[in-house]
Formats: structure tokens, sequence, C-alpha cells
């Protein structure tokens, strides 16, 4: 029996929230997808009993659980160090840059294997705004050294990181996959949310790279259609949300924040919108695009490359530069769209094809190749 070996801490941790689903989608698929003879195994911080429940609920068929003596907090400075008390033997695959990285001999032993995700190149391009930043950087640079491969989500990414890190051909790039499905009590949820008639949809994040003051700021300029905008998730950042829309002049009501919402409550809020804004002016893949493309809503975005390669037309695209007058091309993309109900059932149509061309079970076959070919 192969047994593949697969960091699964992400997803009990949680965040940023799409590195988590991307975990646990990552780890259903290989254990769906898994050959003949294989089987997938999960590495985890150590947890609570009813942590441990969860993972094994959320991941059913998981084979076995490796649980390490180390709490999150140490295992991400251990493993930072070079530090480590899982054995490197066999196949470890780690959807985040948390792997147990260090020298092995890879011609004694080939079936020894390390491979790590980097997901977008923020850590590099934007510090302030990438979570655990200099983390990143520092375990980006151990798997440089050691990984035996790594996986991008897009061939922007691998262009973005070619000036920091001598990656050489170890580099596949293996996206991700919507996932979001509409509850059967859809109406019921919305009205719950307490959701508008009509409305545009944003994530929250308030870091600097996902440029939510731009939007906020289109919303504020004379002419655009007086349409409310729904923020979903926590609205993290370096200022609160209250400080944003006072600078941005943002009318008071315009501006619904959800917060933090389950995976149905954030299909019924993507589902509802008249069309989903990513106004990020640095990505890695986009997924929430996707879903919102399997969803069938609209899409505006920056032209940033990854989202431009992830969506392959189907969205509406804005020019990031100029930044200073970036809000004045999202406020004429948006006043375009919203009141055009051909574009829009354009964008649907366009928008639902293009999420077909993506599957987290041709993500898992890859890794799968991936470590084959290793």
């Amino acid at each position: 029996m192969v047994t593949l070996r697969v960091i699964v801490d992400s997803v009990l941790e949680g965040s940023p929230r799409g590195v988590a689903r991307y975990t646990e989608e990552i780890t259903r698929a290989l254990i769906a997808t898994a050959p003949q003879d294989c089987d997938v195994e999960g590495i985890v911080a150590a947890s609570t009993d009813a942590e441990y429940g969860e993972l094994r609920r959320r991941l059913p068929g998981l084979a076995g659980l490796h649980k390490s003596a180390l709490a999150r907090r140490e295992l991400y400075a251990a493993w930072q160090h070079g530090l480590t008390t899982v054995p490197l033997r066999g196949m470890i695959h780690s959807p985040t840059l948390l792997a147990p990285l260090r020298a092995h001999d890879r011609e004694a032993r080939p079936g020894d294997q390390v491979v790590v995700t980097i997901h977008d190149a923020t850590p590099w391009t934007s510090p302030d705004s990438a979570d655990r930043s200099s983390w990143q950087r520092a375990m980006a640079k151990r798997a440089a050294k050691h990984a035996d491969a790594i996986v991008v989500p897009t061939h922007a990414v691998a262009e973005e990181l070619e000036p920091h890190l001598d990656l050489g051909h170890r580099v596949r790039v293996i996206g991700g996959a919507p996932s979001l499905r509409l509850p059967a009590n859809r109406e019921a949820v919305a009205r719950r949310l307490g959701l508008p008639s009509a409305y545009l949809l944003a994530m929250a994040g308030l870091q600097p790279h996902k440029a939510l003051d731009a939007l906020l700021a289109a919303l504020a300029l004379p002419g655009v259609p007086d349409i409310p905008l729904v923020l979903a998730g926590v609205p993290t950042g370096p200022r609160p949300l209250g400080a944003v829309l006072a600078e941005a002049g943002v009318p008071d009501g315009r501006v619904l924040s959800l917060g933090l919402l389950t995976d149905e409550e954030l299909a019924v809020a993507m589902a509802g919108a008249v069309a989903f804004v990513q106004p990020s002016v640095a990505e890695g893949f986009g997924l929430s695009v996707l879903e919102a493309f399997s969803l069938g809503t609209p899409v505006l975005h920056s032209d940033v490359p990854a989202l431009l390669e992830v969506t392959d037309g189907a969205g509406v695209a804005v020019s990031r530069e100029p930044r200073a007058s970036y809000p004045e091309r999202l406020a004429d993309a948006i006043s375009a769209t919203v009141v055009d109900p051909v574009l829009l059932e354009r964008l649907r149509v366009r928008g639902r094809d293009r999420a077909k061309a993506f599957h987290w079970r041709d993500s898992a076959e890859k890794v799968w190749q991936l470590h084959a070919d290793l």
C-alpha cells in the first residue's frame, strides 16, 4: 500500500478562508481519486479531540491521522527552522507552505517526496498585505532548497515568483475549482441574512492588495447606480471598516456587512447578487470568481494576470493602472454592466461555461500524477 500524507492543518485553522477551502477540497478529491493500492492520511498539529473528530467528519475516507506533538504555533516555528518529528518517509503533500522541509537523498530514496503549494506572490509583491509574509518567505526559501516540487495555482503566479525564488523546473500549475452549492432553503437563508432585492457582492478583506477602498470610492462617485454593496466575510485589515467607508464618502446604508458566512450562506449571497466584484490588485487564483461563475453570477474584476488567466474573458476586466483613477474605471464598469440586461445574461452564460473547465477531481489527479512522476 502506497500512502500519500497530506498536511491538513489549514482545514482547522480556517484562515485565510480560501486556503482552508482549497486544503479541504483537494484532500477530499485526493481520497476520492486514490489509485488502486494507494490511500491518503492526514498530518495535523496537536489539537483537541473535538477538532480531530471534525477533521475526520469533513474528510471522510482518511486512512489515518498523524497528530503532531506540537501545537499549531509551535509547529509553524519548528518547521520554519527545519525541526520536525514527522518521519520523511514516503510521499508528503502540503496544500500550503507548511511542510517538514529538510535535506533528503532523492536518489537513494526516490519514494520520499515533499511537495508544497505557493498560492500567490503577495509575500514578495505586497508584503504588508500578505498573511504571515515573513514566515511564508522563509518557508518558500526552504522549499526552493528542499522541496521535490512546488505547486502553484496559475501560470501567472509561476511567473511572478521567478524573480524571487529559484525553483527551476520543479513548478507544476494545478488550480482549484468551485465547490459552493445552493441549499434547498435558499429563500429562507436570503431572508435571514437580510439581503436586498438587488445588490453587488464583494469579499470583505481590507488588506491593501484587496483594493476594497477603490470599490467603495467608486460607489461614492456621482452617476453610479444606487445599488447597495454586500460584503461577505470579516473585514480584517489595518483600518476598521467604518473608517474606510467614511473616507470613501459612501452614504449611510449603502454597504451591508454580513460577517463570517457558512458555505451555504455564501452561496446564497453570491447567487442572488446582480454582480460579484473582485477589485484586488494582486491575486494568485481567484477562487471566489470561479464560485460566482458556477452560480451564474456576472463578475467584474481587475486585470490582475491570475484573474485574467482564470476568467479567460468570461468577466468584465477593469484596468488597475493608473491606480489613482482606478475607482473611476470601476465606477464606469459597474454603471455600464448593472443596467444592461443583455450584457448581464451574456456574462452569466460565459461564466457558467468557464466554471465547467475547473474540477477538483482533475486537480487531484494531477497531484497524484505529480507524485508518480517524482
